[in-house]
């Protein structure tokens, strides 16, 4: 056993896990896309899946949220009980939202959609408008709980997906590249955001990013995938990985 796998086994003595991937591979046809990927998540950390294109992170990221079949298993542990549950809820932020500008849905509609059986073309009911907003306040974005989706900045938008997303709060955030179309500024408050919310609520994310910089300021573990895992560890240890400096080039940071 490596000297960071012994590492990986200590900590989940130290922390108690919330996520285990074991030996997760997933093909279409003949193609392996994904070959013995494992790895932990533990609560209140935040997990960085990097690679170039076609490394197959937003594979990983469907394997997961049980969109396509797959090899391999995905272990929850309960932190109260202690158990091993096959259950665990899932909030997931997509890359992007597709919605026509002009469509007259609100950010009220979206919402209640998502987390509501009741009618939207019905009257707004008052105990749901004040529960979304509420929501949507933990994100700084209640004021736009009556603006229309379309009209909103690209920042908005995420904001609002996150708090739908954590509603109610999930076991697991999945977030796949959630702030492109995004300036600058956006990106970073996004990060703080996450980072914020991962200490509060003992919250595991999983991330897939491309902004090496923040990925080195933000993540507790980053993750080199390339069809399979080729290193992983703080991102001191991976940036520092002679597989990592082979992908990106000894100039990457």
């Amino acid at each position: 056993m490596s000297e960071h796998a012994h590492k990986l086994k200590d900590s989940c003595h130290e922390h108690c896990h919330c996520i285990k991937i074991n030996n997760l591979s997933v093909s279409f046809g003949e193609e392996k896309v994904l070959d013995d990927v494992s790895l932990h998540m533990h609560c209140g950390e935040l997990t960085v899946i990097i690679g170039q294109n076609g490394a197959g992170k937003s594979t990983l990221l469907r394997a997961i949220l049980g969109q396509i079949p797959h090899e391999g298993n995905i272990e929850f542990k309960e932190t109260k009980t202690g158990n091993i549950s096959n259950v665990m809820k899932i909030g997931y932020v997509p890359q992007t939202l597709n919605i026509e500008r002009e469509l007259p849905m609100t950010v009220y509609d979206l919402f209640a959609s998502f987390i509501s059986k009741y009618p939207v073309w019905l009257p707004k009911n008052r105990k749901l408008y004040g529960k979304i907003k509420e929501q949507l306040k933990l994100f700084s974005v209640e004021d736009c709980i009556d603006k229309q989706v379309g009209k909103l900045s690209g920042g908005q938008l995420q904001r609002v997906m996150l708090s739908i997303a954590v509603t109610p709060m999930p076991d697991l955030l999945v977030l796949d590249e959630p702030v492109s179309g995004i300036d600058e500024n956006g990106v970073r408050d996004f990060y703080r955001l996450v980072d914020e919310m991962k200490h509060k609520h003992d919250l595991a994310v999983l991330l897939v990013s491309h902004d090496l910089e923040l990925v080195r300021k933000y993540a507790d573990k980053v993750v080199l995938l390339d069809n399979t895992i080729l290193c992983q560890g703080t991102p001191a240890e991976v940036f520092e990985n002679d597989s990592f400096k082979s992908v990106f080039g000894g100039g990457a940071l």
